[in-house]
């Protein structure tokens, strides 16, 4: 059989049983696709793709294809919209089967079907790497989801089990050969950006893994990760496992099976049953965003409660470019912007400032960390948003962080915000309104 195997959030050699069962062909066509429509703005003013996550990604592109070639293989980059370019090579190579990871996200749905649609001889699988379950191991029918997280952990953890059983084969060995190495268009996608401030994450699944190994075994930092977790600008304060997973570079099954193995070698405690919890939320909202689709982009959420909230785009520019009147938010924003990366306690922080003190439609927000983030992951990503909005699956509804109380707590010596520049020289205050401001 021959095959095309489309990878997507599944950069890795390890634990992918989407590539297993593309590796069962006479020939195999490896594909990346980089669509152009990710680089121009949207509807909410962002892009889908930023130049942080831009570089990463491309990193994790040429670790990948590194590992490929030791296999004999290739990875064939393709700058272009995956509905047109996939039937191309399909037709180009007579593909008879094509092959990716299951994803969440009405954009990806759409687009697997528009190629089903255009090649109704091929057999077309799915198979689900980027999650801890799969659905039939799930406790519960996707349609059935719990409304809240608590309910979902607690029918997860009276299972008993962590995760579905990761591939013993850890790393493939053998690939069967590509249809010779035809030349890719890789050199039409967007050039690389110089990252800004110097940068501890490196893109691919070499460097994702030694961060696992990092993280337990050689700093033992999971043994203090309730406690730390919540620190705003500390690198073993938390896993910083995110862009690795959000990537597919890093299996969250390896992780959860690796904190098992620790458990029962080094160290058993609140702090690495935490890390595994944290691992259950970002479960939590990929299925959430199966489950929902559309709903998960509704301004009134799955829930459908209306919530006060527009688009003045002076406070918009102003929460970008760290400019407001709270110096705690002005400094993660500005971190965000070098980086690409802010942690889950600012994450929180700017989410609710957003939407209570500024008074903002969230989604623009979420748009905005979607083009910033190297770990962005829609469920995780629109779910937080929607959950902090109180549009989603919070029972508590909507949720207001004092920003006060918040930088005395993580920040009382101010070293986070004199790090990141939080203090505005000319912050714009609520009641700045320029003309061409009105609310759109």
């Amino acid at each position: 059989m021959r095959t095309l195997y489309w990878f997507t959030r599944d950069l890795r050699l390890h634990d992918n049983a989407s590539l297993l069962a593309a590796s069962k062909s006479d020939m195999l066509l490896c594909l990346y696709v980089v669509d152009p429509r990710w680089f121009a703005p949207g509807p909410l003013q962002s892009k889908a793709m930023g130049d942080h996550r831009w570089r990463f990604l491309w990193q994790s592109l040429m670790a990948l294809e590194r590992s490929l070639r030791t296999l004999g293989q290739r990875l064939h980059i393709a700058f272009g919209e995956p509905e047109t370019v996939i039937p191309q090579l399909a037709h180009a190579h007579s593909i008879e089967r094509v092959v990716r990871s299951r994803l969440p996200g009405t954009q990806e749905a759409g687009q697997w079907q528009a190629i089903k649609d255009r090649l109704p001889k091929a057999v077309f699988q799915q198979f689900e790497t980027l999650s801890l379950f799969t659905e039939g191991s799930l406790p519960m029918a996707l349609g059935e989801l719990p409304d809240t997280f608590s309910q979902f952990r607690k029918q997860v953890e009276k299972t008993g089990d962590r995760c579905s059983e990761r591939l013993r084969i850890r790393t493939l060995t053998a690939l069967p050969p590509p249809p010779g190495f035809p030349e890719d268009n890789r050199g039409d996608c967007p050039p690389i950006p110089e990252p800004v401030h110097p940068l501890q994450f490196m893109g691919g699944e070499a460097a994702g893994l030694a961060r696992l190994q990092e993280f337990l075994y050689d700093n033992h930092s999971i043994d203090r990760y309730k406690e730390t977790r919540n620190a705003l600008d500390t690198w073993d304060a938390s896993s910083k496992f995110s862009p690795w997973l959000a990537n597919g570079c890093l299996s969250v099954r390896e992780v959860a099976e690796t904190i098992t193995e620790y458990e029962a070698s080094e160290t058993k405690n609140e702090s690495t049953y935490w890390l595994w919890f944290e691992l259950l939320w970002r479960e939590y909202f990929y299925w959430y965003a199966l489950k929902h689709g559309a709903n998960l982009f509704r301004r009134d959420g799955v829930q459908r409660k209306r919530r006060h909230g527009t688009l003045y785009g002076h406070r918009f520019k102003a929460w970008c470019q760290g400019n407001t009147e709270y110096p705690i938010v002005n400094a993660a924003m500005n971190q965000l912007r070098e980086t690409g990366y802010m942690s889950n306690r600012a994450r929180q922080l700017v989410a609710s400032c957003f939407i209570n003190e500024l008074g903002l439609d969230w989604r623009y927000g979420a748009a905005w960390f979607e083009e910033q983030l190297i770990d962005y992951d829609v469920g995780s990503n629109y779910g937080n948003w929607q959950y902090l909005a109180g549009v989603g699956a919070d029972p508590r509804g909507l949720r207001q962080f004092n920003l006060e109380k918040q930088t005395q707590q993580y920040d009382p010596t101010g070293t986070f915000i004199d790090r990141w520049g939080g203090h505005a020289d000319q912050p714009v205050g609520l009641h700045t309104v320029d003309a061409a401001d009105w609310p759109l």
